[in-house]
């Protein structure tokens, strides 16, 4: 969700450029199931456009066509949608719509705490019962001190309450510079991660290779700066080299990633991690358990595209901690 919030406020922040009026879409309550769940915002304009979803693309219109009093009014207002009866979604939605005007306080705060990594959390003040009320809105709290999306804003225990919260943006770092790396970073980003390419000196590539990247880096192997690395972090070796691996994976040895895969068959992995202790005797078992080689998901991936859907895939379990299976097998809802 951190991806996704900095996104809208990067795209408000262009329209409010342009003086456009701007209304936030927040999914604030649900019933049933819904395509997505509480906590997905919108942003809206007044010449028509929007950014971001709060459904599949069936609620959208209806959230623009309720919005239209709130540019005029500037006063938030409640909306339901029950996708019961118009999509067989079996779930009813709802939305606080509220006008957005970011300050300069708000928005350096935010990029300060997103460049340094560190948590926030959001406030959305609503009620089922009232359709509007200038006691609607929500707030950004960093470190305690709270900032109204809207410049008139100010919190108030009279109404309910949702309330959010956003760690540091994940992270993605590729070990590799080659083709199948490129792909795997375009495929990574269209995640909203921010993906970090890190490739040996003689490779001699610029960002520009590789498509949706934020950093590359290309250090010597002792060189390489790990301190950064946490657990909103995934990594993959994938340089096609064997002694290139070798030589990252010690590097990395004393890190803690949520994810750490190898690329290639079983056999390489064991031939890395039987490298590694040569180098490295007093390495840390967990540090081994941890790597996941051959990495991905067993769909029949053959190629760089298939590879990335498997790899990201596994990544994807991992963080959310599931087990990979067919939803069509799985007993009860889709999201617990």
């Amino acid at each position: 969700m951190t991806h996704e919030l900095k996104q809208l406020i990067e795209q408000a922040l262009v329209w409010q450029k342009k003086h456009y009026k701007l209304v936030l879409a927040t999914v604030v309550a649900m019933e049933g199931s819904s395509y997505r769940r509480p906590g997905v915002r919108m942003l809206l304009n007044d010449q028509g456009e929007r950014f971001g979803a709060v459904s599949g693309g069936c609620v959208e219109k209806e959230v623009h066509r309720q919005a239209l009093d709130v540019f005029e009014s500037r006063v938030p207002k409640m909306m339901s949608y029950d996708g019961r009866l118009r999509l067989g979604c079996e779930g009813i939605i709802h939305l606080l719509l509220e006008p957005l005007e970011l300050s300069e306080e708000l928005l350096m705060t935010f990029n300060d705490f997103i460049s340094s990594r560190r948590s926030f959390s959001s406030r959305s003040f609503f009620s089922l019962e009232a359709e509007d009320h200038t006691k609607f809105g929500t707030d950004l709290l960093f470190d305690g001190n709270a900032y109204g999306l809207s410049k008139d804003f100010k919190a108030t225990d009279e109404v309910s309450v949702f309330t959010q919260e956003f760690p540091p943006l994940f992270r993605f770092w590729i070990f590799g510079a080659e083709h199948d790396a490129v792909t795997l970073c375009k495929a990574a980003a269209t995640l909203g991660w921010e993906v970090t390419v890190v490739a040996s000196p003689d490779e001699q590539k610029t960002i520009d290779y590789f498509p949706g990247a934020a950093n590359l880096r290309t250090p010597n192997f002792d060189e390489l700066e790990v301190d950064s690395i946490d657990k909103q972090t995934a990594l993959i070796l994938m340089t096609h080299s064997l002694s290139k691996d070798v030589q990252y994976l010690i590097a990395l040895s004393k890190t803690h990633p949520i994810y750490f895969g190898l690329l290639g068959p079983a056999k390489r992995r064991e031939q890395l991690i039987n490298h590694l202790l040569e180098h490295k005797p007093d390495t840390d078992l967990a540090f081994i358990e941890k790597l996941r080689g051959p990495a991905g998901i067993n769909i029949g991936a053959e190629n760089s595209k298939e590879i990335a859907v498997s790899v990201l895939a596994e990544i994807l379990s991992v963080i959310r901690n599931q087990e990979p299976i067919p939803l069509s097998v799985k007993k009860g809802r889709i999201h617990e």
